[in-house]
Parts: C-alpha cells; sequence; structure tokens
C-alpha cells in the first residue's frame, strides 16, 4: 500500500502558509481592493485591467510583493532542488501545496507560488555562476523571467520555430518573433528557444536567457485572450546580441529543457484545478442551498443535484489520478533527460483529465449558478473561461492523448 495522504513536512508547510495568506496575503489583497475602489475598479484579482487590456499596473505591484514576501518566508521556491536554494519539494509534495495556493480562488493566493514567471526546474541547468547570477534574483522575486518559445507559425510543432540564434565571437545574435508568450509585458528576462543549427532536428534547438533591458529586445502586442488576463503578448528580438554566459545547457540541448519547462507546467495542472475544482464545488453547494426557487432551495431539486454530483466526481476523481500520477512521477524521476517514456505518459495523463475535468466541472458551475453565473467579474464565469484556456498552453489535450497513446505502444516512441 501506499500512502499518498501529505508528508508531516507538508503538513507543516500548510500550517505555516494559512498563517502567511492571514497576515500576509490577505492585508495585500484588502489594499489592493481599495486602491482599484479609488479608482472606481471592481476588484478582480490577477485580472484587473487597464482600457487597452494591459494588466493594472496596481495588481502587478501588489503580485509582485506577494511573490517576494513569499520567497522571504520561504515558500516561493518549494518546488525547487535543495542544492539549489528550494525547498526540494517532491511532485507529490508540489500537489498539496499547489492546491492549497489556487483553493481560494481568484485573488493574490497563487502569486505565493513560482508560476510561468518565476523560476523553475528547466534553469537546473545553469552553472554555479549563472544561478547566481540569472537564477537567485527570480527566486527572490526580483524579476520576473518570460518562457518565449511559441512563435506565430509554430505552437505544439516546437521543431518548427524560426527564431535564430547565430554565433559571433564570445556571442550569438538573436532575430526572431515569439507570440502567445505569457508575461511578455512585464518580464525582465526571456527564456528564449532559438534554432542553432537548422536541420539538426532534435538537436537544433538551444535556450539563452535574454534580458529583456538588452538592444533589439522589443515587446509588442497585448493580446486579448479568452481569460482576458492581461500577461499574453509577443516579443520581437531584432538581433538582440547575447553572450555565451547566458545560454541554458549545452548548445542543441533546448528541446529536452524547453519539454522539462513544458512538462513542469502539465504536472502543477494536478494541484491547479483540484484547488480551482474544490472552490467551484463549495461555491455551487452553498448557492445550491441558498438559492430558492418554487418555494424551496435549488438544491433539493434532483437536477441541481446531478449537476453538484458531476462536479463533484470529476474533481475526486482527476485528484485521486493526479496524486497517484506524482507519486509514480517521482519514482521515476520528473526532470531527468532523457526522461523516462512512462513519466511522459504520466505527465499527459495528468495534464489531460484534469484540462477536461476541470472544465466540466467550471461549465456545471456556471449552470448551477444560472444568470449569476454568466456575470463578468464574476469568479465563477472567470473561471469557466479559465477552464477553456488550460487545455491549449503546454500542449493541447490533442497532443497529449498522442504522447499517452506511444506510451501505451500505439505509433512512434
Amino acid at each position: 500500500m501506499v500512502d499518498l495522504s501529505p508528508t508531516p513536512r507538508v503538513q507543516a508547510v500548510l500550517a505555516a502558509l494559512k498563517q502567511f495568506v492571514e497576515r500576509e496575503v490577505e492585508p495585500l489583497e484588502r489594499e489592493l481592493a481599495r486602491r482599484l475602489e479609488a479608482r472606481g475598479l471592481p476588484e478582480r484579482g490577477l485580472w484587473n485591467l487597464e482600457p487597452d487590456g494591459t494588466l493594472s499596473p496596481i495588481v502587478w505591484e501588489i503580485k509582485r510583493e506577494v511573490a517576494r514576501r513569499s520567497a522571504a518566508a520561504g515558500f516561493y521556491n518549494l518546488h525547487l532542488p535543495e542544492d539549489a536554494g528550494g525547498g526540494g519539494f517532491s511532485r507529490t509534495e508540489m500537489f498539496f501545496v499547489e492546491e492549497f495556493a489556487y483553493s481560494h480562488g481568484l485573488g493574490m493566493k497563487p502569486a505565493i507560488l513560482a508560476w510561468t514567471e518565476g523560476p523553475n526546474p528547466m534553469l537546473l541547468a545553469l552553472s554555479a555562476e549563472q544561478r547566481r547570477r540569472l537564477l537567485e534574483p527570480l527566486m527572490r522575486g526580483d524579476r520576473s523571467a518570460a518562457f518565449a518559445l511559441t512563435e506565430p507559425q509554430a505552437g505544439s510543432d516546437v521543431l518548427g520555430i524560426k527564431t535564430r540564434a547565430v554565433r559571433d565571437g564570445d556571442d550569438w545574435i538573436i532575430r526572431g518573433h515569439k507570440a502567445i508568450i505569457t508575461n511578455a509585458q512585464y518580464c525582465d528576462v526571456a527564456q528564449v528557444v532559438a534554432v542553432t543549427e537548422p536541420g539538426a532536428g532534435s538537436r537544433s534547438l538551444t535556450v539563452f536567457m535574454v534580458e529583456a533591458t538588452r538592444p533589439g529586445f522589443r515587446r509588442g502586442a497585448t493580446y486579448r485572450t479568452i481569460m482576458d488576463d492581461g500577461l499574453t503578448g509577443e516579443i520581437f528580438l531584432d538581433d538582440v546580441r547575447v553572450p555565451d554566459a547566458n545560454r541554458v545547457g549545452d548548445v542543441g540541448q533546448g528541446l529536452p529543457l524547453a519539454l522539462t519547462w513544458i512538462n513542469w507546467r502539465r504536472m502543477c495542472r494536478g494541484g491547479m484545478c483540484a484547488g480551482w475544482g474544490k472552490f467551484l464545488l463549495d461555491r455551487s453547494r452553498e448557492y445550491a442551498r441558498q438559492r430558492e426557487a418554487f418555494g424551496a432551495p435549488i438544491g433539493a431539486l434532483q437536477t441541481v443535484q446531478r449537476l453538484v454530483v458531476d462536479m463533484y466526481l470529476d474533481w475526486y476523481a482527476a485528484r485521486s489520478l493526479s496524486l497517484a500520477a506524482q507519486w509514480e512521477i517521482d519514482r521515476l524521476g520528473p526532470y531527468t533527460i532523457p526522461l523516462d517514456p512512462d513519466a511522459v505518459r504520466l505527465i499527459s495523463t495528468i495534464k489531460v483529465a484534469n484540462d477536461e475535468a476541470f472544465f466540466r466541472i467550471a461549465d456545471r458551475a456556471v449552470q448551477v449558478h444560472g444568470g449569476w453565473g454568466l456575470l463578468r467579474d464574476n469568479p465563477v464565469e472567470t473561471l469557466f473561461r479559465v477552464a477553456r484556456n488550460l487545455r491549449v498552453p503546454a500542449g493541447t489535450d490533442e497532443i497529449q492523448r498522442n504522447l499517452i497513446a506511444r506510451g501505451l505502444g500505439l505509433g512512434d516512441r
């Protein structure tokens, strides 16, 4: 028998996180609400936007402050190994921490943990000197990053990217156009995946840390996505000169390193969707108890009961699957290069199962709430759009099924 309950150190961290939220994060959320109210704006957590679609500077300021305080308290980098300055938590342990952060809904609690803009396992390939210079500022929350892989003509087909990096002495000259990039508008450094040896297949790509202050680094438009988060945009690299000291890993190692980043985000879906799914389930249960129609709470109607029960079934099944898969992945190694084929299959299983279960949960939550569930600036409606969004980034549901099929011995491995 395998015990998948929280370990003693996870229990201790969750208790400390609860206090941290009450003492540090919630006062910052109240400050955010006051400052937005003074401007006549609703408080929508990470989804407060300016008229041009960009994230409100007030929200960005508070979000970064949460990250800095979380880093100082020892929570922001729990997912990284101890020898890199992190907490050394396994993927199974991180599931519970991620579930806690997202179970609070749409406020600032998710900013407690490093996300796209924070330090990630791909950067463990940095040397000791590079870690001091490039990784540690991210770990302190002093800087933020963007993962610049996707291009206008290349998404799931990673080897189809066109951005080129050409060697010039001790430097590289990078030219290209990255699109649909999270944190493009705010990043201090972009982790740019570029072609260094055209035609070399899986050895054709290399990753570079490109500071946004370098000449030729240019931010483009902010995209108004279905999530409308104000964080999605484009980056232009117009002959940006980057020293070889900013290269991540070896030349030609870009594909497995990029997949390390992508797989990390896929594994995080388990805790994220468990937390947000529980938030919607609890909110829907409470609404069904209080909302009356035809002289009784709507929760007394079998049709509504079935909606809530189906939400619970999806939440419980996806959560249980995630825990079991994370435990197996820990045993195989979540970030080894090359990654065990069984780990690839399990990681894709976590992502597609949670993407689709959470989407059904969010859809039913809207249905339970009726007309109120359709209103903008409503967490139920916002999370429905988030749920639909999640089925595309870090590999579409269809790509996950292709990878699972290979892991089951169907098609090429």
